[in-house]
């Protein structure tokens, strides 16, 4: 337990920042908390990000709340559009593109980048990538006119942005370099189901190669790939991965690794300086998934408030935004030995991770399966118990 902050900074103003000033203000009305974010803070659901293309919503529908409103409902100072440019851990102040700020207790809630491919070209500038909210409005944008679109990234942003377009009417391709959908997640019985229904809706793959260059071309661009062959589209968007956003942390000597690096209590090597969401790493765990940010908000805010708590991961399984093939999966933890127990219907599949002893350790379900997901999940370890 720790003495309760007597000012606390986040820098950030994604699903992770905001709720991290939610948590905090049931426990603590009077601590000032200043937010500092390089957009306009405004809240919405990130997730919605990849699904809201089929029902018409304009990036301004996404907003929930506005970051006025936000701040003044959770007695909030917002130091909006601001960038930070350095922490200085022994005078406890963050320096931004407005002036030098002071802490007691430091927040990053900074997130993560969309990793950009070295791709060749005249156009390889005109490849997009959709993970926050301006680069939706731009992605929009892009779409005014467009027909085809091609997805870079079979994973599954890819997979549920391809399956968000076709619903609203434009042609898909898909290139990746494996052989099936969700390759890192699923099992090849259910990959090979959810290719099909994706396929079935018109989605076209392209397995085993990549993208290599991209041209400018007289009715739109033109992707020429690993294959030899060339692929002719109006709009790309890269969905291969993200990358937490670690320099600021690492100019600042904090521990990192393939985040910044934090213990139970979401603290990094600076004892006053903690970090949560995308570009956090709990004890080899970075997992960019709501479910896993909302504990870890709880957690983190009954600590600033001076509360005894460490954080715990429960079996948290991924629901997947297909709607062509609902898909649910609780991958198991890397490094695990087991196998898969597989029970392939026509219409769906139910697959178990099993360790050598018989214990359940993740799953895979698609179709009608998914229905078992409670019960399945009851079974499963603890990621953090």
């Amino acid at each position: 337990m720790i003495a309760p902050a007597q000012s606390l900074v986040i820098v950030g103003s994604g699903l992770a920042a905001w709720t991290v000033v939610k948590e905090f203000r049931k426990l603590d009305d009077q601590t000032p908390i200043t937010l500092v974010t390089q957009d306009n803070g405004d809240f919405y659901s990130k997730p919605m990000l990849s699904n809201a293309l089929s029902s018409g919503k304009t990036a301004a529908q996404l907003v929930s709340t506005t970051s006025a409103a936000m701040a003044g409902q959770h007695g909030v100072k917002l130091m909006a559009n601001t960038e930070v440019t350095a922490i200085d851990p022994v005078a406890r102040t963050i320096s931004t593109s407005q002036g030098k700020a002071a802490y007691s207790r430091l927040v990053l809630a900074l997130g993560a980048d969309a990793v950009r491919l070295p791709l060749q070209g005249d156009a390889a500038d005109r490849v997009l990538s959709v993970n926050d909210f301006q680069d939706y409005a731009a992605f929009r944008e892009r779409l005014q006119g467009a027909r085809r679109v091609t997805v870079i990234g079979a994973g599954l942003i890819g997979c549920e942005f391809a399956n968000d377009l076709i619903a609203a009417g434009y042609e898909v391709d898909v290139v990746d370099p494996g052989t099936q959908p969700l390759g890192r997640l699923l099992p090849p019985e259910a990959g090979d189901l959810l290719q099909r229904a994706l396929s079935d809706a018109g989605v076209r793959f392209h397995w085993g190669t990549s993208v290599q260059a991209v041209h400018a071309h007289p009715e739109g661009l033109q992707l020429a790939l690993a294959n030899g062959l060339h692929l002719d589209t109006d709009v790309v968007l890269s969905a291969v991965g993200l990358r937490p956003r670690t320099a600021l942390a690492k100019a600042a000597g904090l521990q990192t690794a393939q985040g910044i690096v934090v213990n139970r209590q979401l603290q990094t090597s600076e004892q006053d300086i903690y970090a949560l969401g995308d570009v956090a790493e709990v004890e080899g765990h970075s997992l960019p998934y709501v479910m896993p940010l909302m504990h870890a908000a709880r957690t983190l805010a009954a600590h600033l408030a001076g509360q005894a708590a460490s954080l715990r991961y429960p079996a948290m399984p991924v629901v997947v935004k297909t709607p062509a093939l609902p898909v649910v999966v609780s991958p198991p933890a890397p490094g695990v030995s087991g196998q898969w127990q597989i029970e392939a219907r026509t219409d769906d599949v139910e697959a178990r991770f099993v360790g050598h002893d018989g214990a359940l350790l993740g799953f895979a379900l698609t179709g009608k399966a998914t229905t078992n997901k409670t019960a399945l999940q009851k079974n499963l370890p603890a990621l953090l118990a």
